[in-house]
């Protein structure tokens, strides 16, 4: 990644809905930087400033040296000379927001390509046409457009325009769509996909930069019901083949930075088959733990949210525990903003067996009675 750039990765432009105060999850792009950069942060982070700076500095992480405690757009739209590093190049909640247009009028091609591409209909469609494999689905523009007698259970209702498992409904049965579809807002897109028997779920990301289209890591997603939760790496499926065509055409077309897609690996017998579920144009849950983990040649890790009583990170005491760059192993704060909602992103360095045994010290730690 380019030194000096401006770093604005507030997901509240595309995250819908009345959830926890999402605007602090910006705080992990922090790992990614570069001293040179600039990143915007939300002003309640300041607190946890010194904290998490001196972890970095700890186990080496390099990070921005130029924080900016004001997450506000505008401030992103000064900075004209520098190239820029937003979550998402569109504005998903408004999308005709003063954002967006901002968006369209500095990259058109790269505004288009996301805006396109980030409907999970248009993506069906057109991995229709390029031959990409993917489960037996149909797109409807409105749910008047559902037809129960053509469809085969169990399945998925899945909005069109949705991230991170919001709003998916498992329907085991034509009744159990029929009263999701009841619920379901009129005139919205959606797709009612059929069920994939999966043993596992591949994310494989791509970065568009100036050399290129590149293969930037494949990993296993590990879910919570249909929400992500958390990553490993590396995995032993990685089907780029599949999807290749579709990340040809996007960079083709204009799009840029990170961008990857869901990919089920199905539980047939012999050679694994694999079905592409959707694009994610944008950085998505694996993509900082992944250039974290590039920055610091960490060549297993598992990245995932866990629980604490403490809400602020000088409280935490994570001496033996810290990542140590000479052994390759140890725990990384990625995710740290969130402390204050009593969460925290980890990565966990190290083969398997030792991020089992680093997952068990780690919750003990964020316990407030694990001395007693």
């Amino acid at each position: 990644m380019a030194h000096k750039i401006f770093f604005n990765h507030d997901v509240s432009r595309w995250v819908r809905g009345d959830g926890p105060p999402n605007h602090l999850y910006s705080g992990r792009v922090l790992g990614i930087t570069q001293p040179d950069d600039i990143v915007q942060l939300p002003p309640e982070l300041h607190s946890q400033w010194k904290a998490v700076t001196a972890h970095y500095e700890r186990i080496n992480l390099t990070h921005s040296c130029n924080p900016v405690w004001d997450l506000s757009w505008a401030k992103l739209t000064e900075c004209q000379d520098r190239e820029i590093s937003v979550f998402l190049f569109d504005d998903v909640v408004c999308r005709e927001s003063r954002a967006a247009e901002w968006f369209r009028r500095r990259d058109p091609k790269w505004f288009d390509c996301v805006r396109y591409i980030n409907s999970k209909n248009n993506f069906i469609r057109q991995a229709d046409q390029l031959g990409v494999a993917v489960p037996s689905t149909l797109c409807a523009d409105c749910k008047s457009q559902v037809d129960l007698s053509s469809l085969s259970f169990p399945c998925f209702l899945k909005p069109a325009l949705a991230g991170n498992g919001a709003g998916i409904i498992h329907c085991p049965t034509s009744g159990e769509l029929q009263r999701a579809l009841s619920d379901f807002p009129e005139k919205t897109p959606l797709q009612v996909q059929q069920e994939v028997k999966a043993r596992g779920f591949i994310n494989l990301q791509y970065r568009v930069g100036g050399n290129g289209l590149y293969r930037l890591a494949a990993t296993e997603q590990i879910l919570e019901g249909c929400a992500y939760s958390g990553s490993r790496y590396p995995t032993s499926f990685k089907p780029w083949e599949l999807v290749e065509p579709l990340a040809e055409w996007l960079a083709e077309r204009g799009m840029k930075d990170i961008f990857a897609f869901d990919v089920a690996v199905t539980t047939q017998p012999g050679e694994p088959r694999y079905l592409a579920l959707e694009c994610n144009p944008r950085f998505n849950g694996a993509s900082c733990p992944t250039l974290a983990a590039k920055k610091l040649g960490i060549e297993w890790w598992s990245y995932e949210t866990f629980a604490t009583e403490y809400r602020n990170l000088e409280e935490i005491n994570l001496e033996g525990l810290e990542y140590e760059p000479r052994s390759g192993t140890g725990v990384i704060l990625l995710n740290w903003g969130t402390v204050l909602l009593g969460t925290l992103g980890i990565l966990l360095a190290g083969p398997v067996e030792k991020q089992d045994q680093l997952k068990i010290q780690l919750r003990q730690r964020l316990r407030k009675n694990h001395y007693r």
